[in-house]
């Protein structure tokens, strides 16, 4: 094999493997439940009124396929920009159903960022952190028809997995895989 084409096999398996070395837990659900399980999940994106209903992790194993579909669903829709999505944030939602006893698809306000769009919307208003983690595929704002929002961030803060952010008057709740907080 000359070296050229070894270089360009060697920088497309780095790429392919980027995403598991970012995120390891994207080869095995890091939930104790998820190892006899399938995990399923739906979503309505409120600003492009796409849908998704996908089976994201099957006997505690992430599954590749439906990680690329969430990422698409979950892309910056003001820019097109698409990010890894971290599966522990699938993991939260999930819990999160299952705790409220939520049946239906999770209407999605915002998920990944652009940093364009990320820092457009921090100049605009206070509400939006300069380091959101947001920008790096980790949090998601949402609601869940048939589930009071004061009800979503309950489950959220009684979880305690991650950040759970509480908007009223927008109706929404904020959930993300960063240190256990909330506001």
């Amino acid at each position: 094999m000359s070296p050229p084409l070894a270089r360009r096999q060697f920088l497309r398996s780095a790429l392919l493997l980027a995403p598991l070395i970012a995120c390891p837990g994207i080869v095995r659900a890091t939930s104790p439940a998820t190892n006899t399980e399938s995990r399923r999940l739906g979503f309505y994106h409120t600003h492009t009124a796409e849908t998704l209903d996908v089976v994201y992790s099957e006997g505690g194993v992430y599954l590749p396929d439906a990680l690329q579909e969430v990422r698409h669903l979950f892309r910056d829709f003001r820019t097109g920009d698409v990010h890894p999505i971290d599966p522990a944030l699938l993991d939260i939602l999930h819990d999160v159903q299952q705790v409220t006893g939520g049946r239906g698809r999770f209407e999605i306000i915002s998920a990944y960022r652009s940093p364009a769009t990320n820092h457009a919307l921090a100049s605009r208003s206070g509400g939006v952190a300069d380091h959101s983690l947001h920008l790096q595929g980790q949090a998601i704002d949402v609601r869940l028809p048939g589930v009071r929002t004061i009800d979503l961030r309950r489950a959220g803060l009684r979880l305690a997995n991650g950040g759970v952010g509480y908007y009223p008057g927008s109706d929404f709740v904020h959930l993300d895989t960063g240190r256990v907080r909330s506001w």
